[in-house]
């Protein structure tokens, strides 16, 4: 009773000494409600912070928390007088294979994780994501950033959605598909599946993404797949105009290249192409072909054109037909097989010159067989070229 009555005693003093300033139009000392209520709320801020000193010494001495950083969720979580619940939190989070760093960085994100009961809330959450492969470090990893999902409902939410996109997911010999689907986009399951995400899965299954390009899709995109429903169809809209149909397989790369690039990306390395003396129907013939193509950064497009046609002395209706040439490494594919490729027409080794573009789209393996290997008395020096080095070449 005496506290009480000493915060109001000083939250009165207080208020005496601002109505005490000078008032009136013509004074400098205008106090406004806005700056009245700053006041009260800063006088509060540190009223809640001498009121909860257990909570915000728990944050600062056995989590690490920055002073300023433990006030402020300490404020948030001011009516916590015990760290009963935050102990069970936080031993359960080690127990499972959280860092110090990521229990810090998940209560920064979601600070009333550290009320949560663990046997009812916590537990069941992270087995759910156990069991489609996340652990150990993965789990602490993705939860540090996506502490969110702690705080969606179990039954109504996270496995509805889970079971939605099971079915869509074609689960490949490596076992972080989902992690990296949640690491991309956690809203996929953060919403019923009914408001957005079951109705995009039927559309792009109506416009011919099914089977592995679905898959593919969500694990590359999967925020399409909680986008709006009428965003997600202006998408294929606009690819529909440029020539695309429900039946290219290419549809899901443009697609993917559409939704993860800025209209003003795509305009510059159009500009770009252009540049090289393409047309802009030439482009847009190379982005029908590659939608990838326009995913590589200006420069490895600006120096793929320039070696292919300057050094190369490709015809541009070459790469308008094959733009995928462009995508390759200059440095492990590229300059490696080019150089091949000079010393078999210095050497004349076929009768005819190989085209060079076909000795680009063949695999490493059917490249040596082809262009390498089989020319046993020059295969030494071929391979020299190709790789930069001697190699065994009695190695299997």
């Amino acid at each position: 009773m005496i506290s009480i009555q000493l915060r109001f005693r000083s939250l009165s003093t207080h208020l005496h000494h601002l109505s005490s300033l000078p008032t009136g139009p013509f004074s400098s000392f205008h106090i406004s409600l806005s700056s009245l209520s700053q006041v009260v709320t800063k006088k509060s801020a540190q009223n809640a912070n001498q009121e909860n000193p257990v909570l915000l010494n728990y944050l600062i001495n056995t989590l690490g928390f920055p002073k300023p950083k433990a006030v402020t969720i300490s404020d948030r979580l001011s009516w916590v007088r015990s760290v009963e619940k935050p102990k069970l939190t936080v031993h359960f989070f080690k127990s499972v294979g959280f860092t110090d760093a990521q229990i810090q960085s998940a209560v920064c994100t979601v600070p009333q994780i550290l009320l949560a009961d663990v046997g009812k809330i916590l537990e069941p959450k992270i087995q759910l994501l156990q069991e489609l492969g996340i652990t150990g470090s993965d789990l602490g990893r993705l939860l540090s950033t996506k502490a969110m999902f702690l705080t969606r409902s179990l039954d109504k939410i996270l496995k509805p959605s889970i079971e939605v996109l099971n079915k869509v997911l074609i689960k490949s010999t490596d076992d972080g598909d989902w992690f990296r689907v949640l690491l991309k986009c956690d809203w996929v399951i953060y919403r019923s599946p009914h408001l957005r995400l079951v109705p995009n899965i039927s559309y792009l299954l109506s416009i011919g993404i099914v089977g592995s390009q679905l898959s593919s899709l969500l694990k590359r995109q999967p925020h399409l797949f909680v986008t709006q429903g009428s965003k997600l169809k202006k998408l294929v809209s606009e690819l529909m105009d440029i020539g695309f149909s429900t039946d290219s397989r290419m549809l899901v790369h443009g697609l993917h290249t559409l939704s993860c690039m800025s209209q003003e990306s795509i305009s510059r390395k159009l500009l770009l192409i252009q540049s090289f003396g393409f047309s802009r129907s030439e482009c847009m013939v190379m982005f029908k072909r590659a939608p990838c193509l326009f995913r590589c950064s200006e420069k490895k497009i600006r120096l793929g054109l320039e070696f292919f046609l300057e050094t190369v002395k490709l015809q541009k209706s070459t790469l308008v037909q094959h733009p995928t040439l462009v995508m390759y490494s200059m440095k492990e594919r590229v300059i490696p097989r080019y150089q091949v490729f000079q010393l078999m027409k210095s050497k004349k080794l076929m009768k005819k010159d190989p085209k060079f573009y076909y000795m680009m789209c063949l695999t490493e393996p059917h490249f040596l067989e082809k262009y390498v290997l089989r020319f046993t008395e020059n295969a030494e020096e071929l391979l020299m070229a190709y790789k930069g080095h001697r190699l065994d070449i009695g190695e299997e």
